[in-house]
């Protein structure tokens, strides 16, 4: 019998068959683990070093440095945080001779070979320290070429975040490269001083930071975005320190144009004409969120604003924090003149605003641009980043959007509608709405820099596990409360699934990546990736395709997948050997029964596949309940005696159980709701602790012929996302069980 906690350090112990209590403290622990911690805002010079879309930064550096000779060497070099020791692989795609360092030790060397061949890639595994990790690139010019491409592997979930060294780019995002020189001048143990001013370094360090003085002289409008050729307009946005409890308030400066001044979403200031003003307001109690559109002129573009307060010089301050940034206000343009736009809706990291070239004709979107060379904000994810064991240490996972955290988030929410606990379900719809209001922004990013910096699955949408999970939570979430850009998000996953996914002749859904190890193959996970969503979105939108459609995939995926000697599910059908694996891994039959109860619940009662389903149901249920073993626990290999216990799939399946009987599908001539309550006793004994930790869950799962690598390869984490969200779930059905109610909601 396996055994991850004490009996006295069990739920169980501390508060033995009151399940509600369980759930509480389960609930309390993720949210308190957990703090909304926003997207980090960063100094980013969008003429620094940019990723492709994989994610790998281009650190091509010819066309940066056409006059280097051969010979010649040049430094990338940049900081990577790392909340706790972490494993991740990269890869480097070499563009001539690289020599890569981390922490001042070698770590990769080219050969020969890999020098010269055009496509050449290496897998460079990196154990990341906790605390800062500094990484220096060597590229040599030859003709073959000069420097490399560099990131990590799946980058869109294994996110590596680079910020700048040096004194005087503290707290910026992005790689510096040097110039070229004629020797080499760092590597083991002589890294440049990541803490020191890098003009102590001997060697020029780009993308620069500082203006030149030509340029430092122009208006700053002028200075960011070039002279018109017509009339255009700007905008300059920062925060005064003052409330209420001042007793005047004055706004002074001049304009090289009409300008209009709101303070907190209030015009108080509007000039028809270039030139110096002077206005003296009543202060009021608000956020001092200052606001300035003012258009080009004659003699230049651009403003300048002081404010006082009874008669001090107030110091204006950043309206966001802006890491890396050391000055108070954000610009944005060029804006047609003839665009209005809402004050209010302005002064947001998430908004972009409707761009004009120089000429006035419309140019896409722009965004906060920051009074240094070519340097915008950039808001960046930098919560828990995975690993390639997917742990995530003890980061807060707020923030992002991935398939475990949209089991959570749904778990959270019916967790809050049970207990009527509305601080959750208010915790739960920020994490989604964090991801959801910066949808627009991070394809706008993608778009200008290659790679996303927030949302990467949900932009990089390529798989369900990209979008169907979470997608399905944030359903949940416009059901109990609706909201615009919820339903927007989903129709775009809608299309997604409906038509661009790749299907097999007959319709199912599989993986097709070439190159990937799991290039034409079929997983029973993404029944659950792609069902509950595709069922929601069918409520919502009214859309019988989509209900139709994971009815159908039910049906499709159990004609490959199911052992019907065993009733239990294959985890993966794969096509390049023409066969299943007839490997029954826990979770992924947890996965199936999951969420055909979902698709089940909502699918009307003459629906031509009802019927097929429901027996799928009932026969698969008496499968996976012959495994149960006398702890109340399923094993990670569901038909291997020796395989441990796992608390994911015991989770699902209990949470299967509980709503076949409280929906009326499953037979009475068999207890399925002692299997139940006996799962989740087993749960609540073995799984979870008297602080809300679970444990017994195994983390993200690639796939194999052989049940060895799900026993001994893939072990289980202490509060893994793929198992929180379903204990809530499980202990909301039990519950809900025991108590013969119906549900909240």
């Amino acid at each position: 019998m396996t055994v991850y906690i004490e009996p006295r350090d069990s739920a169980r112990y501390a508060f033995g068959d009151e399940e509600r209590r369980i759930l509480e403290l389960v609930a309390s622990r993720y949210v308190g683990a957990n703090p909304p911690i926003p997207f980090a805002c960063r100094a980013f010079s969008h003429q620094g070093i940019l990723q492709n879309e994989e994610g790998l930064y281009d650190m091509e550096l010819t066309s940066r440095w056409p006059q280097a000779a051969n010979g010649d060497y040049a430094y990338v070099y940049g900081l990577v945080w790392s909340d706790n020791e972490r494993s991740i692989d990269c890869n480097l795609e070499p563009i001539g001779p690289i020599r890569l360092y981390m922490n001042d030790q070698p770590l990769f060397r080219t050969s020969a070979v890999e020098e010269m061949k055009p496509d050449a890639r290496v897998v460079i595994p990196m154990l990341l320290a906790k605390g800062w990790n500094r990484i220096l690139i060597e590229a040599r010019r030859t003709p073959a070429g000069f420097g490399c491409r560099f990131g990590a592997d799946e980058a869109k979930v294994r996110i590596l975040n680079v910020l700048a060294p040096f004194s005087g780019r503290e707290g910026s995002a992005g790689w510096v490269f040097s110039e070229p020189v004629k020797k080499s001048c760092y590597g083991e143990g002589n890294f440049p001083d990541d803490r020191q001013p890098e003009e102590e370094t001997g060697i020029r360090w780009l993308p620069r930071t500082k203006w030149r003085e030509e340029e430092e002289a122009k208006p700053n409008l002028e200075r960011l975005y070039g002279s018109p050729e017509t009339t255009v307009a700007g905008y300059g946005w920062t925060q005064l320190p003052v409330s209420g409890a001042a007793d005047s308030l004055v706004l002074e400066g001049c304009v090289f144009g009409p300008a209009s001044v709101w303070l907190d979403g209030k015009l108080v200031l509007s000039l028809a004409e270039a030139g110096a003003f002077r206005e003296s307001l009543k202060p009021e109690d608000g956020k001092g969120h200052l606001l300035i559109r003012t258009e080009s002129g004659a003699r230049g573009w651009g403003f300048e604003l002081r404010a006082s307060a009874d008669g001090k010089p107030l110091a204006l301050e950043q309206p966001v924090h802006i890491h890396g940034y050391g000055g108070s206000w954000l610009y944005a343009g060029p804006i047609a003149a003839n665009t209005e736009l809402d004050a209010s809706m302005i002064g947001q990291v998430s908004t972009l605003l409707p761009a004009a070239d120089l000429n006035g004709q419309p140019s896409g979107s722009t965004y906060w641009e920051l009074d240094m060379p070519q340097t915008r904000l950039r808001p960046f994810y930098e919560n828990a980043m995975l690993s390639n064991k997917w742990t995530v240490g003890t980061a807060t996972n707020y923030g992002r959007w991935d398939y475990p955290l949209g089991v959570t988030m749904y778990g959270l929410l019916r967790t809050a509608r049970e207990l009527n606990r509305e601080d959750w379900s208010n915790y739960a719809l920020s994490h989604i709405r964090t991801c959801t209001d910066m949808y627009d922004y991070s394809l706008w990013d993608r778009q200008e820099y290659g790679f996303p910096s927030v949302n990467h699955q949900l932009v990089l949408m390529r798989m369900l596990d990209n979008c169907g999970s979470f997608g399905s939570a944030m359903l949940e979430a416009h059901l109990q409360e609706g909201d615009g850009i919820f339903r927007r998000i989903a129709d775009k996953v809608a299309d997604f699934m409906l038509k661009r996914l790749e299907r097999r002749e007959d319709g199912a859904f599989f993986r097709l990546s070439e190159g990937e190890y799991f290039d034409n193959t079929l997983w029973a996970d993404d029944l659950y990736m792609s069902g509950p969503f595709l069922t929601r979105y069918a409520v919502i939108s009214g859309n019988r395709e989509a209900l139709d459609e994971a009815a159908r995939q039910f049906l499709l995926f159990r004609h490959y997948l199911f052992m019907e000697e065993e009733r239990i599910m294959s985890h993966v059908y794969d096509f390049k050997y023409g066969q299943a694996t007839r490997v029954p891994w826990g979770r992924g039959n947890g996965w199936v029964l999951f969420s055909l109860s979902e698709l089940l619940e909502r699918l009307p009662e003459d629906h031509p596949n009802r019927d097929a389903l429901l027996d799928f149901f009932r026969t698969m249920c008496s499968g996976v309940a012959d495994l149960q073993g006398s702890s109340g626990l399923w094993r990670q290999v569901l038909n291997e005696p020796e395989a441990y216990e796992e608390a994911s799939c015991t989770a699902m399946f209990a949470y299967a159980f509980a709503r076949g009987i409280r929906f009326g599908w499953l037979p009475g001539n068999r207890d399925y709701a002692a299997a139940a309550r006996k799962a989740w006793r087993g749960l609540t004994e073995k799984a979870i602790d008297r602080s809300g930790n679970v444990h017994g869950v195994c983390s993200g799962s690639r796939y194999s012929f052989s049940p060895d690598y799900y026993m001994y390869d893939l072990r289980t984490v202490v509060n893994d996302n793929h198992g929180i969200g379903i204990m809530m779930l499980a202990g909301v059905e039990v519950s809900l069980l025991n108590g013969a109610r119906k549900p909240a909601g």
